[in-house]
């Protein structure tokens, strides 16, 4: 008798908090994509997580649908992927507050986002902000998720969400799946155009720093044109004392399935302009078909409606089943 192996299930999300950026393709989208064969995948707008900064909310409702579109765009297939937005899955607000309940003032206090995102956003340090790890932690338990797509900088997440499951498990026994980071091995981490040193991010001041997903062709080459690079000349990989080569080298390998070795061959004795016109156009024409299709859907509405309820049916199925167990085992009066 044959029997049917399960699946690994895979959770992630990204923040509708604007456009997305290359960063956010080159380190998740384009590697999500392949793995719905292999995994059981569930993506998320993150759209309840956006709010701990404020939003314009005309703009976090386009934003969340331009981004759903983008996803199918990139090559989401909503049959093979369950594709939600984060808000119209209540579970998601009920688990988070029963996990704060089982979150350390000073783990949360330790966490890097919370103390930069406090550090630019000093006018409006609210709770949501200092608590946002245990709404995160509830995103991912709520699917029992093997996996969580992620990029090095965010690993601090993933193991406070197994420090909170750990301590939940271990009061009343085993209700979370404990999750494992995803790391891919090549595009994790993007860094900025004008600031190599920092990670691409819609939020870099310069705005030379960071391109967009749906950005215009003309717009992603002057920002190539214009990205730092060094005094020596040569493109060579070399992170430590060539930060913004080797960034674009990272680009450059990803966008055009090329190895280190062979865009060094590729740009031996030639110069920077040559190189960053060569990474611009790359990037361009890995986007171009993505723009536009994601343009296409954003005229059809009444298809992404269909898409995000069905979406946020599917994956209530699954989170709800979750919420009851958790309800049960913390002493909640069944209804």
């Amino acid at each position: 008798m044959e029997t049917t192996v399960q699946k690994k299930r895979i959770l992630s999300g990204i923040q509708p908090s604007g456009n997305l950026t290359l960063g956010s393709y080159l380190g998740a989208i384009k590697n999500w994509a392949a793995l719905a064969d292999e995994y059981d995948c569930y993506y998320m707008m993150a759209d309840m997580h956006t709010i701990t900064v404020r939003q314009v909310p005309a703009d976090l409702r386009r934003n969340t649908l331009t981004q759903l579109a983008a996803y199918i765009a990139s090559g989401l297939d909503p049959e093979k992927n369950v594709l939600f937005v984060q808000s119209h899955v209540p579970a998601h607000a009920q688990l988070g507050w029963v996990l704060d309940c089982y979150t350390m003032f000073g783990e949360l206090s330790r966490m890097t986002q919370f103390k930069d995102k406090s550090a630019k956003n000093a006018d409006n340090i609210n709770a949501g902000l200092f608590t946002y790890p245990a709404l995160m932690a509830g995103d991912i338990l709520l699917y029992q998720a093997d996996l969580v797509p992620v990029g090095g900088d965010q690993k601090q997440h993933v193991e406070i969400c197994r420090d909170i499951a750990n301590r939940f498990n271990g009061i009343y026994g085993e209700t979370f799946k404990i999750p494992e980071p995803y790391i891919p091995k090549v595009g994790a981490r993007v860094m900025s155009l004008t600031s190599p040193e920092n990670k691409m991010s819609k939020s870099d001041k310069d705005p030379n720093g960071c391109v967009y997903m749906l950005e215009k062709p003309e717009d992603i080459m002057r920002k190539f044109k214009k990205a730092v690079t060094d005094s020596e000349a040569c493109v060579r990989y070399d992170i430590a004392n060539k930060p913004g080569v080797s960034n674009l080298m990272q680009i450059y390998a990803v966008s055009t399935g090329k190895t280190f070795e062979e865009i060094e061959a590729e740009f031996a004795g030639r110069g920077y302009g040559d190189f960053k016109k060569a990474v611009g156009e790359s990037v361009v024409e890995m986007l171009r078909p993505i723009r536009e299709e994601t343009e296409r859907l954003l005229a059809d509405k009444a298809y992404l409606e269909t898409i995000y309820r069905s979406g946020a049916e599917r994956a209530s199925r699954v989170a709800d089943r979750t919420v009851s167990k958790v309800y049960k085992k913390v002493g909640f009066l069944a209804r």
